[in-house]
């Protein structure tokens, strides 16, 4: 397990280092004009102009400048320092006001999909054939349906302006009862997933031969599924979870406009609207760590779940 651990320590590191020479080679490759993008129509004195260009070494041309520009943000990076955006603003100060708005954001979301999409999964893969697991089938297939492009602003008129129930916007500093509604919308669709998953896993495992086995020697309903075959149905289940919590802390770009929530894909959405190479290339940054991460935990917790499975 110390090996497999380690091996997979390095790999996130090569796998960080590559993403992010991607990232900032398509940031800065197609760019135009940053600085007349963050001023919009507004004019650019020859002052300002200068200030920023060599501030962010946009002097520098060609593939040695861009390699000099990439260097030079990995040695700050390193230091733990991810540099300003185009405005001026520390990006680790951006952060630090967009991650605990986004990380309510996306546990609201999990919770939803947890508690609504794995317990439901469960009852339709034990209840297989039956009404409770076609409705279900039918409903996931309905959300699975619809864009997030459209569910958000739906659920923002239905429950937020026609039936005032939740607030429609978050606003700059939300609570949980405001981030309740977009925490829902974002966690739809993971919830759909995870049912459909968790219901064709519990569903396989019923009809594997250590369960026959196990009712041949008298065990218990409620025992052979509560340690057995959960224990084996989940493994999937928590591959997607984690894979899934990386997408949820990145910040919904389309949830997080819609409500008006501060978050990171509120940030994220903005910076590649005002074509801020460095906001982009350091939330992307932060982004990669917290999905690589989030895979090492799901891996290791294979070994927990399934005493079968072992790493060399």
């Amino acid at each position: 397990m110390f090996r497999f651990v380690l091996r997979r320590l390095l790999q996130m590191v090569l796998a960080f280092f590559g993403t992010t020479l991607i990232v900032y080679a398509l940031m800065f490759a197609g760019q135009g004009d940053p600085i007349q993008a963050l001023a919009g129509e507004r004019p650019v004195t020859p002052a300002q102009r200068a200030y920023l260009t060599e501030k962010f070494h946009l002097d520098r041309t060609g593939v040695g400048g861009f390699f000099y520009r990439y260097l030079d943000y990995l040695k700050n990076l390193l230091q733990g320092d991810l540099g300003q955006s185009l405005t001026g603003r520390s990006i680790g100060d951006i952060l630090a006001a967009a991650w605990p708005v986004t990380v309510k954001l996306a546990l609201i979301a999990m919770a939803v999909t947890i508690l609504f999409g794995v317990t439901a999964g469960v009852l339709a893969g034990i209840r297989r054939a039956s009404l409770f697991d076609n409705a279900t089938l039918v409903l996931t297939l309905l959300v699975l349906g619809i864009p997030t492009i459209v569910l958000a602003p739906l659920a923002q008129y239905l429950l937020g302006v026609r039936w005032p129930v939740f607030p429609p916007t978050a606003g700059a500093d939300p609570d949980l009862w405001a981030l309740l509604l977009p925490g829902i919308v974002l966690g739809s669709l993971s919830l759909a997933t995870a049912l459909r998953l968790t219901r064709t896993s519990v569903a396989e495992n019923l009809r594997a031969d250590y369960v026959r086995t196990a009712r041949s020697k008298g065990l218990a309903r409620r025992r052979i599924i509560g340690v057995h075959v959960l224990r084996n149905s989940l493994i999937p289940v928590i591959t997607f979870l984690g894979v899934e919590l990386g997408n949820l802390m990145s910040g919904a770009i389309i949830t997080e406009g819609v409500f008006n929530i501060p978050g990171v894909g509120f940030n994220l959405f903005r910076g590649i609207r005002t074509e801020d190479g460095p906001l982009v290339v350091g939330i992307v940054s932060v982004l990669v760590v917290v999905y690589l991460v989030a895979n090492l935990v799901v891996d290791v917790l294979y070994a927990v779940l399934d005493p079968r499975i072992r790493y060399e």
